[in-house]
């Protein structure tokens, strides 16, 4: 069968694929997010290499139909879980465009258009962050290769040497900080940039699970006598246990005191910035000099794409930047995307972001995240009022993060009790919740997420955990 089908089967199979599509985005509201428990053994494929192809209606129809029948279904709003969102379909539509028009972001020359597009929706954030000057940045893969990315720049900036002669010329080692709560990406970056990942100072966290900064002065300050060499803090906006923001003014004072690089990884909550009413939450990010931004977490966008900016562009050519005489030169006045990336050849990860804002606008963002934060705050009220559970940490943002109250149990007994409540809960596969560590404890993790998620989903949840608790005691009794 030749690659190039014709017009009539290319019709075909994509008017299908709308139908599948349209019909499964309908069927999100109240489809479960996964099958029963009994019924979920997925064999492995074991089938030989094709050497020549099938029918592509049957085969299409049959991938979708397994896809969607015995499918994890996280754009469902029944899943309640971790930080993965029920795509727009604006975001669908963008994928599909730049599947079929492939475009290559590595250099402007090759994509004048679609460049600019990026840089814009660079901007977009960008102003939202509230830097005062320039500004610059890309679109990653996800949070970690823009916290890898914010951390390659932290260290260039501070010891400029140490692109062209490694870690080695810096003549000690150098260290970084952040909370105990802080991304396990962090520990990844490190290792992968040569720094070693006991470079990375884990420093305690507060009854709200803020970073401690009296902690941190002194990890600073106790690394300094030893002849260690600090070159960045990590401040969180919206960590992933518990989406507790760290005091990003006092952290940012301590940088500016210690002439520390302050990045905040807001891969989930600096989402914030599109809320007129919330944004206060993360008062701060202002006087940070690189931020990462997730847009496959509140911003509804489908995997994968991440955003690191920085109010310092030049930071971003001197770590990424590589002389590469082969490739053409654009006079358009923007840079090549592989001289501000991690990334060479690269997908087209900003128009569905792009084009979502230009169909729903920031408003759009704005009542979502109002909207979810209202229904969070409902939930910690039952929470508070339960006779079965308590609040494991603060509501701030839409993730709770719950433990069965009065319990006096040993941490694994801890454990053991909440992994068998979160069991009976996804037990019969229509919701999907999960466990935590919040500050070295266990705890069951609930958030919001899905746009279509209501109270209604949330009163079955609260019914399915008050059922899954009584059935717990029950069976220790």
């Amino acid at each position: 069968m030749n690659f190039d089908l014709d017009c009539h089967t290319r019709r075909e199979l994509g008017y299908h694929l709308i139908d599948v599509v349209d019909s499964y985005f309908g069927s999100l509201p109240d489809r479960p997010v996964q099958r029963p428990a009994k019924d979920r053994i997925y064999r492995p494929y074991e089938s030989a290499l094709p050497e020549t192809g099938e029918d592509p209606g049957k085969v299409l129809d049959e991938v979708c139909r397994e896809l969607i029948d015995d499918g994890f279904h996280i754009p469902s709003a029944h899943y309640l879980g971790m930080m993965n969102p029920t795509p727009t379909y604006m975001a669908f539509l963008a994928e599909s465009l730049v599947a079929a028009l492939n475009p290559q972001l590595a250099t402007v020359a090759r994509s004048p258009l679609t460049s600019r597009i990026e840089a814009e929706t660079v901007r977009w954030i960008g102003e939202l962050v509230g830097w005062p000057g320039a500004f610059s940045g890309t679109f990653t893969t996800g949070g970690n290769e823009a916290n890898f990315s914010a951390l390659a720049m932290a260290l260039s900036k501070r010891f400029p040497d140490v692109i062209e002669n490694g870690v080695a010329s810096i003549g000690a080692p150098p260290v970084f900080y952040a909370s105990q709560e802080a991304h396990h990406s962090l520990e990844k970056s490190a290792g992968v940039l040569g720094l070693g990942r006991r470079a990375l100072r884990r420093i305690p966290v507060d009854e709200r699970l803020h970073m401690n900064v009296r902690g941190l002065e002194t990890a600073i300050e106790t690394d300094l006598a030893a002849g260690n060499k600090p070159f960045c803090v990590v401040g969180t906006a919206g960590t992933t246990s518990s989406g507790a923001i760290d005091e990003l003014p006092l952290v940012a004072e301590i940088c500016r005191r210690h002439n520390l690089w302050f990045h905040v990884d807001g891969a989930y909550g600096a989402a914030l910035l599109f809320s007129q009413r919330h944004r206060s939450l993360v008062r701060g990010i202002e006087q940070a000099d690189s931020v990462t931004l997730d847009p496959h977490k509140w911003l509804a966008m489908p995997f994968s794409v991440g955003l690191v900016l920085t109010q310092h562009p030049e930071a971003l050519l001197h770590t990424f930047s590589v002389p590469c005489p082969y490739l053409q030169k654009s006079s358009a006045g923007l840079p090549d995307n592989l001289s501000i990336s991690a990334q060479w050849s690269r997908r087209m990860n900003s128009l569905k972001l792009w084009l979502t804002l230009r169909v729903h606008g920031r408003q759009a963002y704005q009542q979502l995240i109002d909207r979810q934060m209202k229904l969070a705050e409902d939930f910690a009220r039952w929470v508070t009022a339960s006779n079965s559970f308590e609040l494991a940490a603060p509501q701030v943002l839409p993730i709770l993060n719950l433990r069965v109250k009065g319990s006096d149990a040993r941490p694994q007994q801890l454990h053991a009790c909440h992994s068998s409540i979160i069991e009976m809960v996804n037990r019969d596969g229509q919701r999907w919740i999960s466990e935590a560590m919040v500050n070295g404890h266990s705890a069951i993790r609930t958030m919001i997420i899905s746009y279509l998620s209501e109270e209604r989903h949330l009163h079955g949840l609260q019914a399915a955990l008050q059922t899954a608790v009584a059935s717990a005691a029950s069976l220790a009794a």
